[in-house]
Order: C-alpha cells, then sequence, then structure tokens
C-alpha cells in the first residue's frame, strides 16, 4: 500500500524518540567521489571503521552519506551488499545513516572509470546524480524508478538507517565551476524528477521519513519559489543547508519552524565564513535542531579548501580548513574544535 506524508505529530514522535541528532557528512578519505566511495574495487571497510570511531568519540550519532543511481545501474546486489556492511559498521559505533540519493552539484557527466580529480580543488573529482544527460531529457527519468524503489525497499524497515534525503540541491547549477554545461532551467527539470522521486518513495512507504532539503533563496511565504515549496510540502521532516553565521541560521530556523514539523540542519560549518561549531551548535541545540556539518576527514575530496580553490590556486594547505575535522592520521585541526565537540557530548549524556 502506497503512504502518505506523514503527519506532524507522527514526525515529532518519530523526532522525540530518538534524541538529538548531531553528525556530519561524510565520504572516507580514500575516496574522491559516490562511486569510489561504493564500488567493490574501491570500497574501504577499514578506513570506514577507523573514521567512524573517530566521529563516534565526538559523540556523533548519525552521518549524511551520498549514493549514486550508476551504482545500481552496474551492480545493485553489490551496492547492497555494501550498504549493508557500511550500515553494520556505523552501527558498531553507535551511528545511524541519512541516505542521499541524488545530488545536484559538481560534475554533470557522471561515468565509470578513472576518478580524475584536481589537488587542491574543492570537490573536483564529485559527480551529479542523476548527471544532465538524464535530467534534461524527461523522457529517461523513469529509467531511475527501480534504484530508487530497489534501494529504500531493502532498508525500509531497518532501524539503522535514520532518513532518507531524496535529492540534494536540486537546482544547483554549479556557476563557478561548470555553468558553461548547466541548463538555465535546471530547477525545473529537478522539480520534474523530484515529483516523481517522491512518488516512487511513498509507493515503497518506508519507516524511514523521507526529506529532500532547500538551500538558497528567501523560504517566506510570500517568496517561495515553486521548488522550495514543493520539498518543504511533502517532506516528512524539514531539512536546509546553511553555512552562513549563528544569526543567520537561527533567522532560517524561526522562518521553517512555521511547518511545524523537526527541523534538520543537514550541512553548515564553513570555518572561513563564520559558521564554525562553536557559533552554530548552541544556536541548533537552542530550537532543538539536528545537524550535519560537511566534511570527518580531510582526503581525496579536498572539502578542506573553499569553493573558491575552482578559481583560485592555493600555496599548499589552507591556514583556515573551509569543511573537515581530522587529518588522516586521526590528529584534530582545531584541538579546541575537537574539545569543544566532546564537551558537548557530555553535556548530552548528562541530561540522559
Amino acid at each position: 500500500m502506497s503512504g502518505k506524508r506523514w503527519s506532524k505529530e507522527r514526525a515529532r514522535i518519530w523526532y522525540s524518540g530518538r534524541g538529538g541528532f548531531l553528525g556530519c557528512n561524510y565520504a572516507p578519505s580514500t575516496a574522491v567521489n559516490q562511486l569510489e566511495m561504493w564500488e567493490a574495487e574501491t570500497f574501504d571497510p577499514i578506513t570506514i571503521d577507523r573514521e567512524l570511531g573517530w566521529a563516534e568519540n565526538l559523540g556523533f550519532n548519525s552521518v549524511r552519506v551520498f549514493l549514486h543511481n550508476l551504482l545500481w545501474e552496474h551492480d545493485a546486489p553489490g551496492l547492497i551488499e555494501r550498504m549493508e556492511r557500511f550500515l553494520s559498521i556505523a552501527d558498531s559505533h553507535g551511528i545511524g545513516v541519512m541516505f542521499v540519493l541524488f545530488d545536484s552539484v559538481w560534475n554533470p557527466f557522471p561515468a565509470k572509470g578513472k576518478r580524475e580529480y584536481k589537488i587542491g580543488v574543492h570537490n573536483s573529482g564529485w559527480l551529479q546524480s542523476p548527471g544532465l544527460e538524464i535530467l534534461k531529457d524527461l523522457s529517461k527519468h523513469d529509467s531511475l524508478e527501480g534504484y530508487v524503489k530497489g534501494v529504500i525497499k531493502h532498508f525500509a524497515k531497518d532501524h539503522r538507517v535514520h532518513v532518507w534525503d531524496l535529492f540534494n540541491e536540486p537546482c544547483n547549477r554549479n556557476v563557478a565551476s561548470y555553468g558553461a554545461y548547466e541548463p538555465e532551467n535546471k530547477a525545473e527539470l529537478s522539480h520534474f524528477l523530484l515529483k516523481k522521486v517522491f512518488a516512487w518513495a511513498r509507493e515503497v512507504n518506508p519507516s524511514q521519513p523521507l526529506t529532500s532539503g532547500v538551500w538558497i533563496g528567501d523560504w517566506t511565504e510570500e517568496k517561495l519559489k515553486d521548488l522550495d515549496r514543493f520539498m518543504l510540502e511533502n517532506s516528512d521532516i524539514i531539512s536546509f543547508h546553511n553555512y552562513e553565521s549563528a544569526d543567520e541560521i537561527e533567522r532560517r530556523i524561526k522562518c521553517l519552524q512555521r511547518f511545524g514539523r523537526p527541523i534538520l540542519c543537514t550541512e553548515y560549518m564553513a570555518r572561513g565564513m563564520n559558521s564554525t561549531f562553536e557559533s552554530i551548535l548552541p544556536v541548533l541545540n537552542k530550537y532543538n535542531v539536528g545537524g550535519y556539518s560537511w566534511g570527518l576527514v580531510a582526503g581525496k575530496t579536498q572539502t578542506n579548501y573553499a569553493w573558491d580553490s575552482w578559481s583560485v590556486t592555493y600555496d599548499g594547505e589552507p591556514d583556515v580548513w573551509f569543511h573537515d575535522i581530522f587529518r588522516q592520521d586521526g590528529t584534530p585541526y582545531r584541538e579546541e574544535e575537537v574539545r569543544f565537540l566532546v564537551e558537548c557530548r557530555e553535556r548530552r549524556v548528562g541530561k540522559r
């Protein structure tokens, strides 16, 4: 039986039963993108186990992790098997998982094969899913139905899966990196696909909530864009991104509270933009909003470099890391930051 959007009461009960969500967007330091993270020849459970252990020590209880439709297309059974292994590793560290099915950010031409990336460039190897070839051709959208239903159905009652995030930043046109290739009507194309993705996911009717997060623009009622309205009015729980100051993230939270649903900030923490753990976590705690910072261990995604690294050449490692918390040997980038997170963990434990 197909499901319906969760009631506000069901969403609130679900959220209250799980405590506060605190975690990060995670890819192992040995993977440059979603394919390298999940494909059989490059899946790295040893690194994943080690790095999620560091996340556990910080008090993180959830991670947001990206999938890709090509993984299903080329090896669906293998993808499911490796997702099972990943969930088992995460669960052994007391960590649940939010899976992201589609992503509109960075390289619009995903393909199997050699992992090309540029040294010193933020997320230079990351891939859009499904990519422009499918996104621009509405007749190809239905080819994604098996991926959406197959993945969600397998894990539909798995307590280790926290949330299904259906589409990351669907209207992002990547102007600085791939803007010359991006269609002007990308928001319209993504809106068309996202309607289908929500419908397919509702047919599966998982025990976990569905969401797709707003990330840019004005979210007040009178200025809300069609795509953002659809995302907010169809998500079981509200999710959003914000890499700005504490005052701005507080303003955004207050704006989204009118929907009367639990709220997750699924991307934050950009040190050079006044978005730090010390500044943002008190705001998230004040409003009982879950938070997922970007990055854990600086590695092949190079997200310790800022977005401007696509156009500015850095002379070695940046003095101020943009994202990420640890070096690959487990050394923290900022010891005081880790101490702050551990203290936050201890305060949460003390309240139980």
